[in-house]
């Protein structure tokens, strides 16, 4: 992976991680701008994780001349669903609202 792929990443996080929120069911205690980070988080470790274990298909997705392999995005959005699952429970639990 070269630095454009991270900052490729990162740019897709933010898509990711509103991706991630609408997959997950149920309201989340979470503001937008969490969410988006969490989905830069996760599109990086996606990145990541998939250039580690090797994670690649030989389908891309092509977008202004740079192609985006379609099981790296995949392992991005679901590291960015368990992100925002976790951040929401985490929300929930150190919440102090009364609305349970």
């Amino acid at each position: 992976m070269q630095v454009e792929d991270y900052l490729a990443a990162i740019v897709f996080g933010a898509v990711i991680g509103v991706i991630a929120r609408i997959l997950l069911p149920g309201r989340q205690q979470i503001g937008i701008i969490l969410t988006v980070l969490i989905g830069m988080g996760a599109a990086v470790a996606g990145t990541w994780a998939a250039d580690r274990w090797d994670i690649h298909s030989d389908h891309f997705l092509v977008v202004r001349g740079h192609s985006y392999d379609w099981m790296v995005l995949g392992v991005q959005v679901g590291i960015a669903v368990v992100g925002v699952a976790v951040a929401a429970l985490l929300a929930k639990a150190f919440s102090t609202d009364d609305d349970d």
